[in-house]
């Protein structure tokens, strides 16, 4: 029996295994929202995710920000990284949705008690800085993709 459209293990280890119903019996739509990684499966195949999930990886170490360096990212539900972020005007904001999933990744930074945290999907990129549990996040950046 497969285990998950992306071929990969993370719907058994995820411990919000039960609210989301799993990959396979949603037919990729966790918690009633949508995973990128079931769509792009599903659209155009394993290979053409894979390839697409390796142009994220190269768009983010093109960025140039010291010590981000990513080698693999990981399908993560919106609900565990949606961090909220305030504003230099006092505001605080949320920048994901929780019932999506975001390709992903959490990378320490060398040297500091500070990781970034990377986040992205089709349309978005997100890069930011937090501390231990995503104490006092703060946003590096922030764009459209494309």
């Amino acid at each position: 029996m497969e285990v998950s459209l992306c071929k990969t293990d993370w719907c058994s280890q995820c411990p919000q295994k039960e609210a989301c119903g799993g990959c396979i019996e949603t037919d990729g739509h966790p918690f009633g929202g949508s995973c990128l990684a079931a769509q792009w499966i599903k659209r155009e195949g394993f290979q053409a995710y894979q390839a697409r999930k390796q142009r994220l990886i190269d768009e983010i170490n093109a960025l140039g920000i010291r010590d981000l360096r990513v080698t693999d990212l990981n399908i993560l539900n919106g609900s565990y990284i949606n961090l909220e972020y305030r504003l230099p005007n006092g505001q605080t904001v949320k920048l994901l949705e929780d019932n999506r999933t975001y390709w992903g990744s959490q990378i320490e930074i060398p040297e500091n008690e500070r990781c970034y945290g990377v986040a992205a999907d089709d349309e978005y990129l997100l890069v930011c800085e937090y501390g231990c549990g995503g104490a006092d996040p703060q946003i590096v950046l922030y764009r459209r993709r494309g």
